[in-house]
């Protein structure tokens, strides 16, 4: 007997479980995907599933933006 673990050939998904959507960004904090891409993985296919991969990084960046705080408040 072999020790052959099945696996299935899909592009896994990006969660992380922390799972809050920016209120203007609208892409979820964790992973990055839309709620639309978030709603439609189980359904979408490899090739889909490595755009939406490839396009997470970029978005990363758009959730580091300051809005101001403490330190915006120190500058007046």
């Amino acid at each position: 007997m072999t020790n052959m673990v099945w696996k299935r050939d899909e592009v896994e998904s990006p969660c992380v479980r922390i799972c809050v959507v920016h209120p203007t960004e609208q892409i979820c904090t964790g992973c990055y995907r839309t709620l639309d891409e978030i709603a439609r993985w189980s359904r979408m296919d490899s090739s889909e599933r490595a755009e939406v991969m490839e396009a997470l990084p970029a978005r990363k960046p758009r959730l580091a933006k300051r809005r101001g705080g403490r330190a915006a408040r120190l500058k007046s």
